[in-house]
């Protein structure tokens, strides 16, 4: 998928996975690692700026995944919580793009994403040109989503646990949603691995 504009791919996959107990980004799904998975469908897009930030076990899970074709940003201070992903992810992209129009976040544990997923949500941003578009499922927005330049300093101001959805509550923030049926569906725990594997067939 190609456009004049420039957009930049972020998949934040640096948490702990404390719920867990181990990293759920090495979770496997129709046999390959939940990050993978992620990976891939953002290859799939074509964008020429692709960053990936790890965190906790980063060394476990680039011994254990092919992340050719990604800059790979490690988050020393993951601990703080997700903006300080949300901010690496998106100074690497400004590194490494000049002149970046859009940035596009996705996260490693929605394992039922798909790449039509992703596309709509860029042709809803290019298209109607709100200061983000982010994904619906049932009553909850959230990610992946995609930020125009304009709110860059806005995630660049996020702090602790604060994810991106915090903009939308703020006046004049302008944005758009696309359905994403089974985004909600993320793993957090064992039950939810279990249930995850019962879903392969």
């Amino acid at each position: 998928m190609s456009s004049e504009e420039n957009i930049a791919v972020v998949v934040l996959a640096a948490g702990g996975s404390t719920r867990l107990g181990r990293p759920k980004q090495l979770v496997e799904f129709k046999g390959k690692t939940l990050l993978e998975l992620t990976l891939n469908e953002a290859d799939e897009l074509g964008f020429r700026t692709k960053i990936l930030v790890l965190g906790s076990k980063n060394e476990e899970i680039l011994d254990k995944i092919d992340s050719d074709g990604f800059k790979v940003a490690i988050n020393t201070d993951w601990e703080q919580g997700m903006a300080s992903s949300i901010k690496l992810g998106l100074e690497a992209a400004i590194a490494e793009e000049n002149g970046l129009n859009h940035v596009l976040f996705l996260v490693s544990d929605q394992p039922f994403l798909e790449r039509t997923n992703l596309i709509k949500l860029v042709h809803t941003q290019l298209t109607e040109r709100p200061n983000a578009t982010y994904s619906q499922y049932g009553r909850n927005i959230g990610v992946p989503a995609i930020f125009a330049r304009e709110a860059f300093p806005l995630l660049l101001n996020l702090k602790g646990d604060e994810g991106a959805k915090k903009l939308i509550h703020l006046e004049d923030f302008k944005y758009c949603t696309e359905v994403f049926k089974k985004g909600g569906f993320d793993v957090d725990t064992e039950a939810d691995v279990q249930q995850l594997k019962q879903m392969e067939v």
